[in-house]
């Protein structure tokens, strides 16, 4: 496939996509003028799959609560060749300085820069990627002041301007609808089909595990309880929702705060690779849940035709 996310994403659903796209409705590909919706887009590596793999989606939503993301997705769509311009000027700039010390000190403006707010958005998207591109393992993170403090990540080579991607997604983006915001708004774009996938925040496994600060308003239990009643609303109007999170439950058995919330749907469990943790023991394989509000996933039914 030829798009990808733009960006790298901490959580991005990149390595799941496969075990996801079993979990979706049986007959989703069948489905007529289906539209599309992620309230929480992060990277947007599911978005741009479906984008990819179903043309029956005519429309598409994304949103999410970062501005500068979403500005990022919207100059992406919108003006693709002046942000590869901007992008390929920061990159020139930085190959040139050769030793670590110098582009350390390249990087550090430039996030000192970006933190000034009110640039122009395709200064503003331009400098969202690079950082993203040249910090600590292309973390997104925010203080309580919303200030981006991800430290330099010394990384060899990094593709700052990837020219194709963006021409590529550019392409994808320009059925897709792009809001700025809390997830609740995306309630008014529900139409006769609607699909929804939520990749939410994930609730911390523990007290020192939490990485969620991808905004200063945080996302904590009372957020993942209205997001459940916001699941709930959307159900009753006639959309389908998958919805993945941690699985509490695997910690030490007795956590089943999930188990309990969405009690009513289907819960599933995939397996997810962490890559971004202190401690290099706690890297590895981990299970996340999968929830849904459908019976029949494309994985069952394909068990099905076996057993014929």
């Amino acid at each position: 496939m030829d798009s990808k996310p733009f960006i790298k994403w901490v959580g991005g659903k990149g390595q799941l996509i496969q075990q996801l796209e079993e979990l979706l409705p049986d007959d989703f590909s069948e489905r007529e003028d289906v539209t599309y919706i992620e309230p929480f887009v992060g990277g947007g590596a599911m978005l741009f799959y479906m984008l990819q793999t179903y043309p029956n989606i005519s429309s598409a939503v994304i949103n999410d609560i970062n501005p500068d993301l979403t500005t990022c997705y919207r100059m992406v769509r919108d003006r693709p060749q002046d942000l590869i311009t901007e992008l390929e000027q920061l990159q020139e700039e930085y190959f040139s300085l050769g030793k670590d010390e110098k582009r350390k000190e390249f990087y550090l403006e430039k996030r000192t820069r970006y933190n000034l707010r009110g640039l122009e958005p395709i200064e503003n998207s331009a400098l969202f990627i690079f950082l993203n591109r040249t910090c600590f393992n292309g973390l997104y993170r925010v203080n309580k002041e919303g200030l981006f403090n991800v430290p330099f990540g010394r990384h060899a080579h990094p593709t700052i301007c990837d020219k194709f991607t963006i021409l590529s997604d550019s392409k994808l983006l320009q059925k897709v609808d792009i809001l700025t915001g809390d997830f609740e708004q995306t309630l008014r774009k529900v139409g006769e089909n609607t699909f929804f996938y939520f990749d939410p925040p994930y609730r911390p496994l523990s007290n020192t595990s939490s990485f969620n600060d991808y905004a200063r308003e945080g996302f904590n239990d009372l957020d993942q309880e209205r997001l459940k009643r916001f699941c709930d609303r959307i159900t009753t109007l006639g959309a389908d929702f998958m919805l993945s999170n941690s699985d509490c439950l695997s910690k030490d058995g007795t956590d089943s705060f999930f188990e309990e919330l969405y009690s009513q749907y289907f819960i599933d469990r995939v397996w997810a690779t962490r890559r971004v943790n202190s401690q290099a023991s706690k890297r590895g394989k981990l299970s996340e849940i999968l929830i849904r509000n459908y019976h029949t996933t494309s994985y069952n039914y394909r068990l099905d035709l076996k057993e014929v």
